[in-house]
């Protein structure tokens, strides 16, 4: 018995640390290039349920190691937003900067199908406080991905403003 103690009140002093990760996949009709132009727009976020606002000029291209804030429609306080990764039309990956405690990143992958072009949205929280940030942030990340693609083809539908065939969410519609 007075081995065991030792050893429980050891763990006991060592931080707790949760690790949460989502995947969202959604697909669109919009080619790749609609779809990564209208995610590397860092400056107009309007589809974004979490994001209001950022302070990044209009056309500034995301490059590994660009640091800019953005309001969420959450709170008045701006987030720091890092961005990480950047493969050209395929992969973005930003890191979020909110308070001590929390570590959030956030990959977007796009890839083209036969059936059309898939968007992959992960998060991953990370820290002591992810389980309660994650309560509140969880029912607007459900959403991310898909204001994406809706926000992508609302603009190619109102571009091509009608004209051609409706299109159909079948992969075999000729």
């Amino acid at each position: 018995m007075r081995a065991w103690l030792p050893n429980f009140i050891h763990r006991k002093r060592r931080r707790f640390c949760a690790s949460l990760m989502r995947t969202y996949r959604e697909i669109s009709s919009a080619s790749v290039d609609e779809l990564w132009q209208k995610l590397v727009n860092l400056a107009d976020v309007s589809w974004h349920p979490l994001l209001k606002s950022t302070n990044v000029p209009y056309g500034l291209v995301p490059k590994p190691g660009l640091i800019y804030q953005a309001v969420t429609r959450l709170s008045p306080i701006p987030v720091r937003i890092f961005v990480e990764r950047v493969n050209p039309r395929e992969l973005l990956s930003i890191r979020i900067l909110t308070i001590p405690g929390v570590e959030e990143r956030v990959t977007y992958t796009i890839e083209s199908t036969l059936c059309g072009t898939y968007l992959s949205y992960s998060v991953t929280l990370r820290g002591w406080l992810s389980p309660l940030i994650w309560s509140f942030s969880r029912p607007y990340a459900d959403r991310v991905a898909k204001a994406l693609i809706e926000a992508v083809e609302k603009g190619t539908l109102s571009a091509v403003s009608g004209k051609g065939k409706p299109l159909k969410d079948s992969c075999f519609d000729f």
